[in-house]
This record gives structure tokens, C-alpha cells and sequence, in this order.
């Protein structure tokens, strides 16, 4: 089993600590700039940044629907870290300030891929598609907060 990573970046034209804030917001920003392949989203715990509790499906091809369901840490200011309880994906949103008034917004995802052809397949192509899906989430955050 390889390690695989996705990852997105964005620079969003507001201050780090709104950005910061919009993000740890799972109750109600979080659910409004989810994109289309995110569905049956729910919060159990909490709601907000760290020890929040949170579920939701996540389609990220037309085949392959994954049941996230993620406890929330905060192990450094600006940082995000959500954590799958039904897989080994780790997913960390990283929020700096870059400038007075906007915010350089970083998501990163790992998991432990499959072995073989598999394996191979899925390190190829799933880092892109998930790429995909998280460049329409930030496209959605910086709506959201510059707004």
C-alpha cells in the first residue's frame, strides 16, 4: 500500500482570520460551499473547529461514493485537521494570512491507496479528480467570504 495525496490551493481575497473562522464553521459555512459530489452532510458533535464530529457521502467519480465521517482536530493555529473514522484518509485544511486582506487556503488530503494495478490506478487519477472537487469547494469559499 502506497500513500496517496491530493491536494488544492487558492488564494482567497480575505483576511486570514475570517477565512479561519468560515472554515472551522462546519454547522453552517461548510455544508454552503460544499460542491455537488458531497450529499447527506451532518454534523453530530460540536460544530465548530475543533471536537466537531461530522458526516456526509462524497462522490468522487460516478462509480466511487465514499461514507466520510470525520473528527475534528486543531493541532497549530490555522490548521484544520479532519480525521476519516472509516478509512485512513486525513484531510488537512491549512489556512495564512498572504497580505493585509487575503488568505493563501491549502487542503491536503492522504490515505493509504490500494497494492497492485490498483494501487498504480488509483495514485494516477484519484489526486487529480479529488483536486477537482477541492477547487470547487474553494471557489465556493472565496465567494463566500470575500462577499
Amino acid at each position: 500500500m502506497a500513500q496517496v495525496t491530493a491536494t488544492a490551493e487558492r488564494t482567497v481575497p480575505a483576511p486570514a482570520d475570517r477565512v479561519r473562522a468560515a472554515v472551522a464553521d462546519y454547522s453552517v459555512t461548510r455544508p454552503a460551499i460544499l460542491t455537488e459530489q458531497y450529499s447527506d452532510y451532518s454534523v453530530t458533535t460540536g460544530g465548530t473547529g475543533p471536537g466537531t464530529t461530522a458526516a456526509w457521502k462524497l462522490q468522487a467519480t460516478k462509480k466511487r461514493v465514499r461514507d466520510v465521517k470525520v473528527q475534528v482536530s486543531e493541532p497549530t493555529p490555522g490548521q484544520l485537521v479532519e480525521t476519516d473514522a472509516n478509512s485512513s484518509m486525513v484531510t488537512t485544511w491549512t489556512v495564512a494570512p498572504a497580505g493585509d486582506a487575503a488568505s493563501t487556503v491549502t487542503i491536503t488530503t492522504t490515505w493509504n491507496g490500494a497494492g497492485g494495478i490498483g494501487g498504480f490506478f488509483e495514485k494516477t487519477f484519484a489526486p487529480k479528480g479529488l483536486a477537482r472537487i477541492y477547487h470547487g469547494v474553494l471557489d465556493n469559499l472565496a465567494r463566500t467570504v470575500s462577499g
